[in-house]
């Protein structure tokens, strides 16, 4: 049931709300800004490449901030008027939006990794079956907690704002932190190992740097993107605190947006970068190039035979 108020005693929660709709643009005209600077090695190592399921994945995840965005002003904005079961879809939205994009992620993640172990059968088996079964428990804890959440509009001094009753669901949300982190934290292991044991058995040849070259490449964008998840999780853990949770501060304010930042470069500048760094650096090796060996490129660039870097 809409509740409508005039009552002073709300200002500090429609500020709140407006002073965080501050930040979400800001989070978006940062992503949109790191896609001015790269759309022309996208156009380039995307648009014009044959396309593969990599290509998919970097599309959805680069461009699914778009519905990501409006979801979340449409959530946020005190000028937009929602009723309450528009609420609580939007809400679900933004949930299961951000749960595809973490899968998706995933999947890149995993191809990597694959990619790294020389597409090694039995360590694809082994990736799928953890990010599985993460993935369908998260799935699942997650929609434990939409069924119990509900949405209700605030009509506020002639302001609209959508409040949402959690109930008691920051016991599951933790569990969901929890198994990104273990995800996240066993991917970084793997890709470190590997690294380290191609790095002592690499010969000296010129092939053999060119492939540690490009294990290089795959550390410094995972470590980026993994540096940037723990920071996120960090934040995020923040709000176990009731204290903060329930803060109208502008203190308070601010850590929620300096959450949506970090939220926004982690999934959508870091995560498509996942794809970009590796192709970018396979162009530059194929330009560069000034012998004719044969290799087969990595699956972020195609399953084909050309002058770059070995099926790592």
């Amino acid at each position: 049931m809409t509740l409508v108020s005039n009552d002073r005693s709300y200002w500090p929660l429609i500020n709140s709300f407006r002073f965080s709709s501050y930040f979400i643009v800001a989070s978006f005209a940062a992503v949109v800004y790191d896609w001015t600077l790269t759309f022309r090695q996208e156009f380039e190592l995307v648009w014009k490449q044959r396309w593969s399921l990599m290509s998919i994945l970097y599309l959805a995840v680069r461009y699914a901030v778009m519905p990501y965005t409006i979801t979340l002003m449409l959530i946020s904005l005190p000028l937009v008027s929602l009723t309450d079961k528009v609420s609580s879809t939007a809400y679900f939205a933004l949930n299961w939006t951000t749960f595809s994009i973490n899968t998706m992620l995933c999947v890149i993640t995993i191809t990597r990794l694959h990619a790294m172990y020389q597409q090694s059968r039995k360590m694809l088996i082994f990736l799928i079956a953890i990010a599985a079964s993460l993935t369908v428990t998260s799935g699942v804890v997650g929609e434990m907690v939409n069924i119990h959440v509900s949405g209700e509009e605030l009509i506020l001094s002639n302001t609209h704002v959508c409040t949402y009753d959690t109930g008691t669901a920051e016991l599951p949300i933790t569990m969901i932190w929890i198994l990104s982190i273990i995800w996240e934290v066993l991917a970084l292991c793997l890709a470190l190992w590997v690294y380290v044991k191609h790095f002592r058995e690499r010969s000296r040849s010129s092939a053999g740097k060119i492939v540690g070259d490009c294990f290089t490449v795959l550390i410094k964008t995972h470590m980026l993107y993994f540096v940037s998840f723990i920071v996120v999780s960090c934040f995020n853990s923040g709000y176990l605190s009731p204290s903060l949770a329930n803060s109208l501060s502008t203190g308070a304010g601010v850590y929620y947006g300096v959450l949506e930042i970090m939220s926004f470069t982690q999934m959508f500048v870091l995560g498509p970068r996942l794809i970009l760094g590796i192709r970018e650096f396979n162009a530059k090796l194929v330009a560069d190039s000034d012998v004719g060996i044969s290799m087969v490129t990595i699956d972020f660039q195609e399953r084909v035979h050309e002058s770059t870097v070995s099926s790592v």
